[in-house]
């Protein structure tokens, strides 16, 4: 039976969010309502609001979650009511021609619910990345839906649907960090942290964190950084050839994605490195290069999509290595909120003073010391 719960949607470019009753239907063939226990607030939910990814509106917010599958569609298999789950924008179709080649990774079809959530007037809502999960309960696909396993705290757990699966994916996916490699990675907000926490994992001799703020790479040497370079007094490129030496390190991650930090990157790496960008540019950011310095340079170029991880692969290793102690994920939950402060927390994401604040809507999942609106 169709269920009315309360949601976070942004109405149109750069208004304030609201908090709405929204109409959930039963799930349709393929599909699953998950009840949604905790969600991280993610600068992406943010360009919904300012309407840099496009103007669908009304966007229901929020896609980093972990919850608890209650119900499923007609000729869902492998996923029933009671399994725990974290949230993922890439359910592989298994036919496109990524799929074919083997590389599900790229999927280029991924699928979404096919029913909309609405408003109490019928008014079709567009669900952030596929997922909208700033909401009691919310339908989606049920490839969507990865299970774990339920010890892994929701409010960390979720943080792997989106921005710390890209930054662990950059690193270990893309970027092929082995033991022994030396790193560098630009831009230690959430995403680069993770790429540090990763490279660590990996197993890197040496990884460079640069930012322009102290407190930053701070957290990042907490995460594994084993050197910090601010960058608003010393240039990062000379700073990453002298740490290495002379040479530059093996892989450079761009967690900023403009022109300036990517070459910074493509520079500051070692002869046939390795660039990961990360980072998401605008529309209208260029890049003109000395072609002669790319055939010179040698090594790869490349961008990582998700961390260009496989859901189903990456997500039930990484929770065991968090239960494990091996990946810090309660690191990055900053603060655990009320699912009515998404707009201060969408103000902590611009003034960088957060790693991840965490939207707790099961207060049985919230950890115990949490207390709301302040650091975790």
């Amino acid at each position: 039976m169709p269920q009315q719960v309360k949601g976070v949607i942004a109405r149109s470019k750069d208004a304030p969010t609201e908090l709405v009753t929204i109409n959930v239907p039963d799930p349709g063939p393929g599909e699953a309502v998950v009840k949604v226990q905790a969600c991280g607030v993610c600068f992406t939910d943010l360009h919904y609001v300012q309407g840099a990814i496009g103007d669908d509106f009304p966007y229901l917010l929020g896609h980093e979650a972990a919850g608890i599958v209650e119900s499923v569609g007609e000729g869902v298999r492998d996923l029933e009511p009671g399994d725990y789950v974290i949230l993922n924008w890439r359910a592989v179709c298994g036919t496109c021609r990524a799929c074919r080649r083997g590389r599900p990774w790229y999927c280029f079809s991924t699928f979404n619910a096919t029913q909309k959530m609405t408003l109490t007037d019928g008014t079709e809502l567009s669900p952030a990345l596929g997922i909208g999960a700033f909401i009691e309960k919310t339908l989606v696909a049920a490839g969507q839906c990865t299970k774990v396993d339920p010890a892994a705290r929701p409010a960390a757990a979720g943080l792997l649907g989106c921005g710390v699966m890209a930054g662990l994916g950059a690193a270990i996916n893309t970027g092929n960090v082995g033991r022994g490699d030396s790193v560098a990675v630009i831009g230690c907000g959430g995403v680069g942290s993770a790429a540090i926490a990763g490279s660590r994992l990996a197993g890197a001799s040496k990884i460079i964190a640069i930012d322009l703020e102290d407190r930053k790479l701070e957290t990042a040497k907490s995460l594994g950084a084993t050197h910090t370079v601010n960058s608003t007094s010393v240039d990062p490129v000379e700073a990453m050839r002298e740490l290495t030496g002379g040479f530059g390190p093996d892989v450079v991650i761009d967690a900023v994605g403009r022109p300036e930090t990517w070459k910074q990157a493509f520079y500051g790496r070692d002869l046939a490195g390795t660039v990961v960008l990360v980072g998401v540019p605008t529309p209208q950011m260029t890049v003109e290069l000395p072609l002669l310095d790319v055939f010179g340079r040698g090594g790869s170029l490349k961008s990582s999509w998700y961390g260009d991880c496989l859901p189903e692969r990456d997500f039930p290793m990484l929770i065991d290595l968090y239960l494990q102690g091996r990946l810090p994920l309660d690191a990055f939950v900053t603060e655990e909120i009320g699912i009515d402060a998404v707009d201060a927390a969408f103000e902590k994401i611009r003034g960088g003073l957060v790693l991840r604040s965490v939207v707790v809507l099961d207060e049985s999942a919230a950890r115990p010391d949490a207390v709301e609106g302040q650091h975790a």
